[in-house]
C-alpha cells in the first residue's frame, strides 16, 4: 500500500492551519507553492516506513512526524535557491519560490514552514506529549546547529570544507532523523535505528552528485553541474561515474544490513530495496563514464 495519500494529507492539513483566518494572501498562496508538487516524499515515507516497522500504535503522532521532516526540507529548498545561496531558477520543474513570488515572500515562506514542522509536533503532544518532545529534539537537532542542514548551508561559506561533517549535515541529518523520528513516533529507541538513516542519507548524497553531473536541466527539474558551479566537493569528481555508482550500491547494500530486527523488518527492506532503484542514476546513452 502506498504511503502518499497518508503523507498528502497531513501536509495539507498542516499547510490549511497556515492559510487560515487572516493570513496574508500572498504568503499563503507562497505556502502552498513551497510543498507543491511534492516530489517522491522520500524523508516523510521513510519515517512512516519505520514507524510502520515498528508497529504504528499512534498514527496520528507518526503523521505529525513525517509532516514536520517534509516541511522542513521544504523549507530548506526555498531557502537555498535564494540568490544569496544557489540563485536558482528552476525547483521541480517549476520556478522556485523567489522567483515566482520574489525573495522577501520566499524568505518569510520559508522561515512559516520551519516554525509550522515545531507548531505541528505540539499539537501533536496531546496524543503523547512524551513521544513529541522526543520529536521536537530530533528534528531541533537535525535542523540547527551544530549538526543539523543549518550547518550543512554555512559549510559552503567555509574556505577548508570538512567533506564527511559537510555531507553528515547538508544531506544526511534530515534522513537520519526520519529514520529515528518514525521509530520515536511508534514508542522504540530512536538510537537503534540512526545507522539506517545515515547510511540512505549518504546513498541519497552520492545519487544527487551523480544526477547533477549526468543530467540536463529538463530530466532533472533544476538547475544542473551545480557543483561544478560553485566549486562544491562531490563523489564523481573523488570517484568518477562508475567508483560514484559502486560506491552507492555498497552504502545501500549497507544500509538493508542495519535495519533493526522489528515486527515489520521484510516490509521495511523491501521499501530501501524500492528507494536504491529509484536513487540510482540510469548513466545517458552519450555519457562515456
Amino acid at each position: 500500500m502506498t504511503l502518499k495519500p497518508r503523507i498528502e494529507a497531513a501536509i495539507a492539513s498542516a499547510i490549511r492551519q497556515g492559510q487560515a483566518q487572516s493570513a496574508p494572501p500572498r504568503l499563503a498562496s507562497a505556502l502552498d507553492y513551497s510543498v507543491s508538487p511534492g516530489g517522491a516524499r522520500i524523508r516523510p515515507t521513510i519515517c512512516l516506513s519505520v514507524a510502520m516497522a515498528c508497529g504504528d500504535d499512534k498514527p496520528a503522532i507518526a503523521d505529525a512526524a513525517a509532516t514536520a521532516i517534509e516541511l522542513i526540507h521544504c523549507a530548506s529548498l526555498v531557502h537555498d535557491d535564494m540568490p544569496c545561496f544557489d540563485n536558482a531558477d528552476i525547483r521541480r520543474g517549476k520556478p522556485s519560490v523567489h522567483r515566482a513570488y520574489g525573495e522577501p515572500l520566499a524568505l518569510l515562506a520559508g522561515d512559516s514552514l520551519i516554525i509550522m514542522a515545531f507548531e505541528v509536533l505540539a499539537r501533536a503532544a496531546e496524543h503523547d506529549p512524551t513521544r513529541a518532545i522526543q520529536l521536537m529534539r530530533i528534528l531541533g537537532s537535525s535542523s540547527g546547529m551544530p549538526g543539523g542542514i543549518c550547518a550543512g548551508q554555512g559549510w559552503e561559506s567555509e574556505s577548508e570544507i570538512n567533506l564527511s561533517a559537510y555531507h553528515r549535515a547538508k544531506t544526511g541529518a534530515l534522513f537520519t532523523a526520519a529514520t529515528r523520528m518514525g521509530a520515536a513516533a511508534a514508542g522504540e529507541d530512536p538510537e537503534a535505528w540512526t545507522e539506517l538513516g545515515a547510511r540512505i542519507g549518504e546513498a541519497f548524497q552520492v545519487a544527487d552528485d551523480l544526477r547533477d553531473a549526468l543530467y540536463d536541466e529538463a530530466t532533472l527539474g533544476k538547475p544542473v553541474n551545480q557543483d561544478e558551479i560553485n566549486s562544491r566537493p562531490n563523489a564523481v569528481s573523488e570517484l568518477g561515474v562508475r567508483g560514484a555508482i559502486r560506491r552507492l550500491e555498497d552504502i545501500l547494500s549497507g544500509a538493508i544490513a542495519s535495519i533493526p530486527s522489528c515486527p515489520g523488518e521484510a516490509a521495511l527492506c523491501d521499501m530501501v530495496r524500492k528507494t536504491a532503484e529509484r536513487l540510482t542514476p540510469v548513466l545517458p546513452a552519450h555519457h562515456p563514464a
